[in-house]
């Protein structure tokens, strides 16, 4: 006896173009989105004392070693900005490129498990880790906006905005974005070269090292 099913079917198939990635089908899998930036978000300070107290604790610890290295001990000049505020808003920027950039290349060899249970677009874990290292990034945004009012406070410092300001929204889209496709190439070697994820965390941390040289010079 035959039994008719009401359920919709999926057809897997090839893509017919490199750049074809469904972005229809992305969308209807926004919920699923969703809970994996929970997942990630929660996963991440699970078991740990201080908890999303790390988010505001790691950048500020990075800050002030720079500062007494660089500043106080190496005496290297920051062309005038003043060097807590120099430090803290580079920290920023990186650690949510560095974090799309090495977590995104992870996520085939990280969630091979789920990927082999249930079918869903590829694209939304990548997604997923975009997103809530975003909303990393806005917490530790508004932490820079807070030193920013005590430091002027402190020292009489003058906000002069310009241009850039109102492209800066502009500016982390390109850097997520990169972050994201680099991250999504690096994913695709892993999978084979588990090597290749050691190789880039040792990039990237040696590039924010380059960074800290070049910004002073």
């Amino acid at each position: 006896m035959e039994v008719k099913s009401n359920l919709p079917i999926e057809r897997i198939s090839a893509h017919s173009s490199l750049f074809n990635v469904r972005i229809r089908e992305v969308w209807r899998y926004r919920d699923l989105i969703l809970l994996f930036v929970r997942r990630d978000f929660v996963a991440q300070y699970k078991q740990t004392i201080l908890g999303p107290l790390w988010l505001v604790l790691q950048p500020l610890l990075t800050t002030l070693t720079f500062y007494i290295i660089f500043s106080k001990i190496a005496k290297i000049p920051t062309g005038g900005v003043d060097p807590i505020l120099f430090y803290l808003s580079g920290i920023t920027l990186w650690n949510y490129f560095s974090d799309c950039l090495t977590k995104t290349s992870n996520t085939f060899v990280a969630n091979a498990g789920i990927f082999g249970k249930v079918y869903f677009p590829r694209l939304v874990i990548p997604l997923s880790v975009i997103l809530s290292n975003l909303i990393k990034f806005g917490i530790q945004c508004m932490l820079l906006l807070l030193v920013f009012i005590v430091q002027s406070m402190r020292n009489d410092l003058t906000f002069n905005g310009n241009w850039a300001l109102w492209i800066l929204p502009l500016f982390i889209l390109i850097m997520a974005l990169m972050g994201l496709g680099l991250g999504l190439i690096f994913s695709a070697l892993t999978v084979k070269y588990r090597d290749l994820s050691y190789l880039l965390t040792n990039i990237v941390t040696g590039k924010q090292a380059t960074e800290i040289g070049r910004a002073h010079v």
